[in-house]
């Protein structure tokens, strides 16, 4: 495999074409011949009998043949974030305007262990019906969301079920990885289950090629590198469920998940400055290993007033270790190490939340509770490098041991959240959610930085949907938004993006980023379930934004952290359709493109000129095509994915950095045989999709404008081929 740098001015070039697909999916009149599947103006039913003609295996194979839903998955489909990347709040009960998945009505208590993971779990046999939830109500789980998927199931289920699969997959080297996983669910009584082991491993091999000039513009280097991740991923997962009566009941599930994720480099570096030119040899053994497990449960009592009570609860805890160790090949062609990097770190996460909700008059309904969260982060690290000054130490892996600000602290921040949630459906068509959330917290931090902090915020939200016609919903939205906090980065953490750079500071000052967000959508359902579509305009007004500031502690030793640098605006348009081509004779080929253009605005703490956020994506459209051919108990899929105009830029205290990459194909065909057995084929990103970054490097800040070098590099992973076999009994 070879890749080559792009010249500058294909690096730069900036598309910004509208695929056709989406031109003609928005204005081709549609016909389908498909049974009616609209329950109420707000909620879209399709029960089990229709998707009979597919042979679904699980959940997800059904969910997959909805207009609009077949982004969502995770395995029968496609999966991929796209939209706006700075939407969503924090705490379990801000809806980020997403989609959410309940079971029955319910959520899963857990945030690594939710239900979006369990359709591919759940067969098919035990679902009654699925349910697209436009509306708001008081009767759902979950509040703000701008859509809600309810799978329903059967209350008594006819046998255990057992589902299995087993995939192969072969990445761009020919190195085989193996995968599997096997799910038990049924149902005894009162009481239902499902338990769920799965072997995941992960493979990627990344060649890197790149080409650098000094200021001067003369030669510098050229840079090959060979980076291979070969994780090891295990989870065990358990989801219980006990009705006590028809108006007790109580969930509980339980996740634990160990990872070993080492990462060797070969890295050759040929240094144009010399004559004749020398030659650098460098490895790096970077193990890494993780585990975690999460306890998560809720118990809801409806009144006999009407009134539920519910009570949800959630614990989790994250350990990582990974170390960095570079060698450098010596003329007596021995390694010797030079750089040793060690993070070890744990996060803990304890969050509980009650509520009580009841009627207040005819269609109207109140929700009130309170929210509590304690999240931990204790990290340290250690630097070694190779000096003649200085003593070895084991700890820093046999080198000298290097000073490192804020190299070991813990970060621990106790938020409360009291709540008053207001649902009321004015008519048939019209429904309005209010919310009102105080949020009070306490940052504190230990170690080689002591500080703390309070915060007090304000959220209050409205939600409007007014169901115009059957078929044409519009929804006007206002809210306020706390985006959570990465606690890593208030602590040094190693920099494994940057080869010149050993580790990136952190910043004990660090605030949360808010904003105000406006939107207003429409989606229209076309008739006999021919497809939806949907436009969404969003702006939105951005307080405290994170991005890179200077930390430097002086001239000769520059910095940079996140940290904020000030208010910033957004605001976008987000195209979407999901279409069955019945027009052109073929009901059971769905094709669905979408496209967003969005831009931002913010102060640069660097150059104080006026740019986009921090790697932010202009533009994007995707498009997935599904083709079920029932007759031959056969299906197939494409998706394409590409950015509008180009490329991502990122500031930095003394470098700027410019990325743009090819479009990604993926294709899949899948066989279901008369035994029920399911065979899929996967090729992953057949189109290569190679990567291309420019860095430009400045002598000091790049305030100074003094140009030191320009890196051009481009890298790309390969096409994975899998073969995936599944079944159930």
């Amino acid at each position: 495999m070879h890749y080559h740098v792009l010249p500058w001015n294909q690096l730069v070039r900036l598309t910004t074409k509208l695929p056709l697909t989406l031109v003609l999916a928005f204005a081709l009149p549609l016909a389908a011949s498909a049974q009616d599947t609209t329950g109420d103006d707000s909620t879209v039913i399709y029960p089990a009998g229709y998707f009979g003609q597919w042979g679904p295996r699980t959940a997800q194979d059904m969910l997959d043949r909805i207009p609009g839903q077949a982004s969502t998955s995770s395995s029968g489909g496609f999966s991929g974030s796209g939209g706006n990347p700075s939407a969503g709040g924090r705490g379990l009960g801000s809806g980020s305007g997403g989609t959410d998945i309940l079971i029955d009505g319910k959520r899963t208590a857990g945030k690594n262990n939710q239900a979006g993971g369990l359709l591919s779990r759940i067969a098919a046999d035990q679902v009654q019906e699925i349910q697209i939830i436009r509306g708001t109500s008081g009767e759902l789980d979950v509040r703000g969301s701008g859509q809600v998927i309810n799978i329903v199931l059967f209350e008594a289920l006819a046998s255990q079920s057992i589902s299995w699969d087993a995939t192969a997959t072969m990445a761009q080297d020919r190195e085989f990885i193996p995968a599997g996983s096997v799910a038990v669910s049924g149902q005894s009584g009162e009481f239902d289950y499902l338990f769920s082991l799965r072997s995941n491993p992960r493979y990627s091999h990344n060649v890197t090629h790149e080409r650098s000039i000094l200021g001067d513009f003369t030669r510098n280097d050229i840079i090959h590198e060979h980076r291979i991740n070969d994780r090891d991923n295990n989870e065990l997962s358990i989801n219980l469920g006990y009705d006590f009566s028809s108006n007790s009941s109580v969930r509980m599930n339980a996740l634990y998940a160990v990872q070993d994720s080492p990462t060797t480099v070969n890295r050759i570096t040929n240094n144009l400055r010399t004559t004749p030119n020398s030659i650098v040899s460098e490895k790096e053994d970077n193990p890494s290993d993780r585990d975690n497990w999460e306890l998560g449960g809720d118990y809801e009592l409806t009144l006999t007033n009407g009134a539920r009570f519910k009570l949800l609860g959630i614990a989790n805890k994250n350990s990582q270790n990974s170390t960095r160790e570079r060698y450098q090949l010596q003329n007596d062609a021995v390694f010797q190490k030079n750089l040793f990097l060690n993070t070890d770190s744990f996060t803990e996460e304890r969050i509980a939340r009650g509520s009580y909700t009841m009627d207040i008059f005819s269609e109207q309904n109140i929700e009130f509770g309170l929210e509590r969260a304690e999240t931990i982060l204790d990290s340290r690290l250690s630097l070694g490098l190779l000096s003649t000054t200085g003593t070895t130490s084991d700890a820093a892996g046999g080198l000298v041991p290097q000073s490192v600000s804020n190299a070991n602290s813990r970060v621990k921040e106790i938020r409360y959240e009291p709540f008053l949630i207001h649902n009321w459906t004015i008519s048939p068509k019209m429904s309005l959610e209010s919310t009102l959330v105080y949020e009070t917290s306490e940052i504190s931090q230990t170690g080689d930085v002591t500080r703390k902090r309070n915060f007090d915020f304000i959220k209050p939200k409205v939600d409007f949907r007014y169901d115009m016609t059957p078929t044409l919903q519009l929804r006007g939205t206002i809210e306020r938004l706390v985006n959570q906090l990465n606690f890593s980065d208030f602590v040094a953490a190693n920099d494994d993006q940057d080869n010149d750079r050993n580790t990136v500071a952190g910043n004990a000052g660090l605030r949360q980023q808010t904003q105000w967000r406006y939107g207003f959508k429409t989606e229209y359902r076309l008739p006999d379930d021919a497809g939806v579509m949907s436009a969404e305009l969003f702006y939105a007004d951005h307080q405290d934004v994170i991005d890179r500031i200077d930390v430097s502690s002086s001239d000769d030793n520059l910095q940079s952290a996140n940290g904020n640098i000030g208010d910033g605006t957004e605001y976008g348009l987000d195209l979407k359709a999901s279409v069955r081509m019945g027009m052109i004779g073929l009901p059971n080929l769905l094709v669905s493109p979408s496209f967003i253009v969005q831009d931002s605005q913010v102060t640069d703490p660097f150059l104080g000129i006026e740019r986009r956020f921090q790697s932010y994506i202009r533009g994007q459209w995707r498009l997935t095509l599904r083709h079920d051919i029932p007759e031959w108990r056969f299906n197939w899929g494409l998706q394409n994915f590409d950015r509008v105009d180009g490329g991502l830029f990122r500031y930095d205290v003394d470098d700027i950095e410019f990325e743009i990459g090819d479009p990604r194909y993926n294709l899949f065909a899948e066989y279901i045989d008369s035994r029920g057995l399911t065979y899929r084929v996967d090729v992953q990103n057949f189109s290569n999709n190679v990567r291309c970054r420019r860095r430009t490097r400045f002598v000091g800040r790049i305030s100074d404008n003094i140009l030191e070098e320009i890196e051009g590099q481009c890298s790309g992973s390969g096409i994975d081929f899998s073969l995936r076999v599944r079944g159930a009994f």
